[in-house]
């Protein structure tokens, strides 16, 4: 089966690597540190800024944002340094990861909120602690350490107010919605990454059968990423109309 392209373009960036056979990648807390150091040593080097991470045991998340098409780049520096220190401490042989690192686009302010509360949440999901910033290894936690301050000096994410709602529990739909965020795909358009519609129009309005679910279903499209004027061409309505639509839905 051919590979996923992998989007390399500026912009936010969902990170997750795992250990080979899922095996711990982090046994003791100089590991932690050392993960962290390397982060650090790249974010020098490649100008990004990392606003959100979470190291698990045998995994890891990380947002980034890039400056440059340069993501792989990145993730080969922290990735083949760690690994070597790791095969190094433990005098072990053979590859640390499982397969090469995995990275989602980040298109949307839904899809980033929703994000920020799923890795910010990792420890709590598996009953390693009960709230946000108990956990040692994550971002709540750590940009309280003066130790680790650096890595976060630029994010323009992490804020109180948003904080306060990183300990939202996330829903069932919200879960779902997440997974259909992970699964989006794209295409290369005048050299640049397009997020595709996950449904045509047709299918969008295909089926409704009053005002209240062609309006909810004009409330979906836009959130596929079509645009008001492409949805009033399609439906006959104008402009203002379609906006009307969207903001009583809001």
């Amino acid at each position: 089966m051919p590979r996923k392209p992998r989007v390399e373009d500026a912009g936010l960036h969902h990170i997750i690597n795992r250990g080979v056979a899922r095996g711990d990648i982090f046994l003791k807390p100089k590991d932690f540190e050392e993960f962290l150091q390397n982060i650090q040593i790249a974010k020098d080097r490649y100008n990004f800024i990392v606003h959100s991470l979470c190291l698990m045991n045998n995994h890891y998340h990380l947002l980034i944002e890039t400056k440059h098409d340069n993501l792989s780049l990145i993730m080969r520096q922290i990735n083949s340094k760690y690994a070597q220190y790791f095969n190094r401490k433990y005098n072990r042989i053979g590859p640390l990861w499982q397969g090469r690192f995995k990275s989602w686009f980040v298109y949307s302010d839904e899809y980033l909120y929703i994000l920020l509360r799923y890795i910010e949440q990792n420890p709590i999901k598996v009953a390693i602690t009960r709230s946000i910033g108990e956990y040692r290894w994550a971002t709540s936690r750590l940009i309280l350490s003066d130790n680790y301050l650096a890595i976060f000096d630029k994010s323009l994410l992490f804020n109180k107010d948003l904080f306060l709602t990183l300990n939202n529990k996330l829903s069932n739909n919200d879960y779902e919605l997440f997974d259909k965020f992970q699964k989006t795909t794209y295409k290369e358009e005048n050299q640049k990454i397009v997020r595709l519609k996950q449904k045509s129009l047709t299918n969008h309005f295909g089926n409704y059968l009053n005002l209240k679910e062609r309006n909810q279903a004009v409330f979906e499209a836009i959130k596929d990423g079509y645009k008001q004027s492409e949805i009033g061409r399609y439906l006959g309505l104008s402009s203002a109309g379609v906006s009307y639509i969207v903001n009583f839905k809001e």
